[in-house]
């Protein structure tokens, strides 16, 4: 049985679950993992520092770099000073997913 996506499509785009760690060695996403509830969530990690916004902006940067559309197109719907959050990427929702569903099994893609 498949784990279930990190994400949601929605009309225009999806909704991209996300463990954010910040203060990492470098930005990259690392693959889909499982919370202890069994949710999946991207495991993203940043160089940004988690103040003022700063590694919110590097997520959406490396989220818009790594699916290949405008840095406008990823906004953070929810979770603006947790690690646990929910962006919103504007474009293609089937070419959105099937680039997220190779990081699950691709491993870590760095800036």
């Amino acid at each position: 049985m498949a784990a279930a996506p990190c994400y949601r499509v929605e009309a225009g785009g999806l909704l991209l679950s996300v463990r954010l760690t910040p203060r990492a060695a470098r930005d990259a996403v690392d693959g889909v993992g499982l919370l202890s509830d069994g949710r999946a969530v991207a495991l993203i990690r940043v160089r940004a520092l988690p103040a003022e916004g700063e590694a919110n902006a590097a997520l959406t940067a490396l989220l818009a770099k790594c699916l290949r559309v405008r840095k406008s197109a990823v906004t953070i719907a929810a979770g603006h000073g947790a690690r646990l959050k929910q962006v919103r990427i504007a474009g293609d929702a089937d070419v959105l997913a099937g680039e997220i569903d190779r990081w699950g099994s691709a491993g870590s893609q760095s800036d």
